[in-house]
Parts: structure tokens; sequence; C-alpha cells
């Protein structure tokens, strides 16, 4: 969640980007395109005309030389697909996200996220992530993927409760709907395969060693199932909407096997040098997670999940997931009154479907904060369940409010979180600093565990150390090589 400049709180998935700018076409471009053609004028439009929500969606745009760099990476190896004969025909943006994550859409704009950049460890593994996006663009399997959308409709009224609330008025609600259907149409596994084979082709061609696939797809699986280690849940149950492209630990003996016996430059001491000082997990001008506590500095608020349950910062909204429902926290537009506040988000929730209409709203004081909150119970197609909003004013033109799911009769689930909304002080704000990677030379007496405890965690910090840089539970440190860690540091 980020500056109060636009007070923006959580990204959609970056699973439906493609088709979510699809779906306002008549038309689906490059439908009936063969698989490798040249960049049509009508997808470099669709590109064009969506770059900057995108971009707004998802973190914003870096920039700098962290940006120039992987820009200058991905537009080499965008080349390769045969899409357009100039680097220039090429867009690529750096996103100030802390989700591992990447995505590409037609006409020629790619997108990679810091986190993810992060977790290489060579620039090879960069080009092999983005000629992996790229492949998907020059198959052009969001188009195809649209196609199963229009045919399947599956469009339901959880996703527009999920969704449509978060983001406080009409307009965004309905692409938040859209983008619900496509959560769940994540890219096939035929369809990740290939990305995978023509992302090893283009490292081939562009002189990389064609291995790197194999070891981003393994890092990806590491950093998965730490991520679910850490926050309590089993990996499988990890939302298909929190990630583009699941399951890649699947996927690395294939990508081995594309890889067969060839060789390339990884350009490993030249990248570690381009990502030093990068920030590394949430920007404390977006807000930050620790634990079970979010804590936005620059809003001045701050609040803490129940026991059991994670969260996911996004531009939006900030998510609280676990098995016994779902909430997030956003915020609309504010006039004044908290009644009038909770009722639109009711109606936000809705949409064009069902009204939605709480029992009644009670007004309450939290920590100083004067709130409301009313529940209502619906059916989202499967089951009833109960919808809960909690709105606090922080101002006279500013509140924020929860949103949560859960099954009906338990919609005491996130009293706790309700309950710990609170304001900090300005002392509290000026203590958040950010985490940012810092590589360092191994010495000949340093080891995993030297050097992981110089992570800036409290919990876990030999298998983040071991994760972030690709290394096995075997693997030892070799003295003289460069490793990343991780440091806070303005």
């Amino acid at each position: 969640m980020p500056r109060t400049t636009t007070r923006r709180f959580s990204a959609l998935a970056l699973a439906g980007v493609a088709s979510l700018a699809l779906g306002a076409c008549a038309t689906i471009p490059g439908a009936n395109i063969a698989p490798g053609s040249p960049i049509t004028a009508e997808e470099a439009q669709l590109g064009a005309e969506n770059h900057e929500a995108f971009v707004a969606e998802f973190g914003g745009e870096m920039t700098g030389p962290y940006a120039s760099y992987v820009d200058q990476v991905g537009s080499n190896i965008a080349v390769q697909s045969g899409l357009a004969n100039s680097r220039d025909a090429f867009n690529v943006t750096l996103l100030n996200s802390s989700v591992n994550n990447a995505f590409a859409v037609p006409g020629g704009y790619i997108y990679a996220t810091r986190q993810l950049v992060n977790l290489m460890n060579n620039e090879a593994e960069l080009a092999a992530v983005l000629g992996h996006e790229v492949g998907h663009v020059a198959a052009r399997h969001s188009a195809r993927r649209q196609q199963t959308v229009q045919r399947n409709q599956l469009l339901g009224l959880l996703g527009a409760v999920i969704g449509g609330a978060v983001l406080g008025s009409p307009e965004l609600a309905q692409l938040s709907q859209q983008a619900s259907t496509y959560f769940t149409l994540s890219y096939s596994r035929s369809q990740e395969l290939e990305a995978d084979q023509l992302g090893v082709q283009y490292l081939n061609n562009a002189g990389y060693d064609p291995r790197a696939m194999a070891t981003l797809l393994a890092s990806l699986a590491a950093q998965n199932q730490l991520d679910a280690q850490l926050q309590g849940r089993n990996n499988a149950t990890i939302p298909e909407w929190a990630s583009t492209h699941p399951d890649p630990a699947s996927r690395v003996q294939n990508a081995l096997q594309l890889a067969g016996n060839g060789t390339g430059i990884t350009n490993r001491d030249t990248f570690l040098s381009r990502i030093d000082g990068m920030i590394y997990g949430d920007d404390p001008q977006q807000g930050v997670i620790e634990g079970r506590q979010f804590i936005h500095p620059v809003l001045r608020f701050s609040f803490t999940a129940p026991q059991g349950f994670y969260m996911i910062n996004g531009t939006r909204a900030v998510s609280i997931n676990g098995d016994a429902g779902r909430a997030q926290l956003s915020l609309g537009p504010y006039n004044g009154s908290l009644d009038t506040y909770v009722r639109n988000v009711f109606n936000a929730i809705g949409g064009n479907q069902q009204t939605i209409t709480p029992s009644s709203i009670q007004r309450t004081t939290i920590n100083g904060l004067p709130a409301a909150y009313g529940t209502a119970r619906v059916n989202n197609g499967q089951q009833q369940v109960d919808v809960t909003v909690f709105a606090y004013e922080f101002a006279n033109d500013t509140a924020y409010h929860f949103m949560a799911v859960t099954p009906a009769g338990q919609a005491g689930t996130f009293n706790s979180l309700y309950q710990s909304m609170r304001r900090i002080s300005a002392n509290e704000a000026g203590s958040v600093i950010p985490r940012r990677i810092d590589i360092v030379t191994a010495a000949r007496s340093d080891t995993v565990a030297t050097l992981s405890r110089r992570m800036a965690y409290d919990d876990a910090q030999e298998a983040r150390f071991r994760v972030l840089n690709g290394l096995s539970s075997s693997d030892p440190i070799v003295p003289g090589r460069q490793y990343k860690i991780v440091v806070r540091s303005n």
C-alpha cells in the first residue's frame, strides 16, 4: 500500500493482467495470429493503452540504474523472440512490488517486480524469467486464455465480494470483478511448458547459459515453500491468484532437459553488482508487514492479523488470508459520514448483481478512532457467507475499511483484527527502516551460519539466506565468492 498522494492499496492478481485488458475488447487481439508472428498494430495499441494502468496497479514503476539494467537485459532477450527486430520495440518495466512475479502483455510490454529480480542470482536467470514471459506473448497464450474465459463465464458473487468492495469506485469494482474471473485461469501446464521451451531457446540464441531457466524455477519453488512455512500454511494451499505461474517445482526437470548440455554466460558478478542496495520486501512508502503486524509509516496506522492468518501487501489493499476467512483493508471516497461510507461499500460489493444490505450499522470507537460496522449474509453461489464491513474515520475526508468474508455464523473471526486498528506516533513511524540487498564477499572464515546471522530477520535466518542465494541444504560457502544478504538501511 503506497504513498498518501495516491492512497493506493492492493494489486489485482498478476495472473489475470493480460486477460483483464483484453476483456474490454470486442475482439481478441492475437487469437488468430500464428505463434511467433511479429507484433501487430492492434497488439501494440492494446499494450500502449493499458501500460500506465498496469504500472499503477502493480506498485508503480522504478527508475534509475536498477530499472535501466532490467530494461537492457529484457530488451535483449525479447528481440530473440521474433516479435520485433529492434530492442526499442519493447518496453521493459521494473515494478516496485514485494511480490515475486513477472508478466508480459501483447504489444511488447514486459514487467518484472523488484522482489523477483532480487531472488535471482545471475543475469542469465533474469533473462530466463523475462524470456519466459515473452514466450507467452509470442505464443499468444493470453489470447487463447481469454477465449476460454469468454466460453466459461466464471464470474460469481464471491469474486465481486473479494474484489469489488475493496476498490471503492464502481469503475474499479467492475474491473476487479472481471479480474476475479481470471484469477482462476492461470496459464495451463502445456502453455507454461511451451513458454519454458521458448525461454530456453531465447537464452541459447542470446548466448546465455540455458540451465538458468531450471535454476530460476528451483529458486521460485524454494521461495514458495519457505513462504508457506513462514506463514504457517500448506504450500499446496497457496491461493492461485497469489502467483501468476504456480508449481515451478514440477517444471525444473523439464527445464534441465530442455537445456541439455548447452553452455553460455551467466554474468553473475555483474548482476549482483547491479542489484546491490535494492529494496527487499515491503517498501515503507507502501507499508510493511512484520510478522502479524502491518504498519504504514506514511499513512500512520497499524493493525495486527489474527493468529493463524497471513497477510499480502498490495497496491490497493492489504489482504488477510486464512482457512477461516479472508479480509482486506482498503479505502473509498469519504464525505464525513461513516454510515454512508459503510453502505456504499456494501453497494459496491453487490455491484449490478444483487443488493447487499447489512442488518444494521453500529457505531463505536476503536483506540480513539470513530468507527462503524455492519454484517450481511449472502449466498456466493455455493454457500451462505457473512460479509462484514468495518470502517474507521482518520480525518474529515479520509476513512479506511476492512471488508471480510467468513462462513455463515463466523463473522467474529476477525474481531481481534478490527479492534487492533490504531494510529501510530511519529517516533514509531520513523523507526520503520527498509530492508535492502547487500552484496558481500565471503571471507575464509565465513560459513552459511556466519553470513546468515547478518540477515535482518528474527526468524529463519539460514533458510532465508539459502533460498536468497540459491543454495541447497548442503551447499557450502566459497571464500572470495559474492553472496546476497538482507540488511536494514535507509
